[in-house]
């Protein structure tokens, strides 16, 4: 059984409820190198990412935390422990980051912490 839950209050964009984890623990995706999206994820002509490049490693996320509709496409691309560093810098719609911080509060956190600085 999967541990992922679709968060039907908050969606990604319009028809299309956000996907989100059941845990971070579960988000083993890589965390250097360079990783090509499949297309479904990734529309533009350049769709491999560089981890090492910190503007990359963000896009990509973001891209993964809008366009996922599989638990195993979050758990192939995202890195839990990545994912709470770059959380506050992620530019996302507010339906995926409300479902996200909804599910995981140190998501939450994360955020606060870099405002408080």
């Amino acid at each position: 059984m999967s541990t992922a839950a679709r968060v039907a209050v908050h969606l990604a964009r319009p028809h299309r409820p956000v996907l989100v984890a059941g845990t971070l623990g579960e988000l083993c995706g890589p965390t250097a190198g360079l990783v090509e999206l499949p297309l479904r994820l990734w529309w533009g002509p350049q769709r491999a990412f560089d981890l090492a490049e910190p503007t990359m490693l963000t896009w990509m996320y973001e891209n993964v935390l809008r366009e996922a509709i599989r638990v195993e496409e979050l758990r192939t691309y995202l890195h839990g422990p990545t994912l709470i560093q770059v959380w506050p810098e992620l530019n996302l719609p507010r339906g995926v980051r409300a479902a996200w911080e909804a599910r995981h509060a140190y998501l939450r956190y994360a955020a606060r912490l870099v405002d408080a600085h």
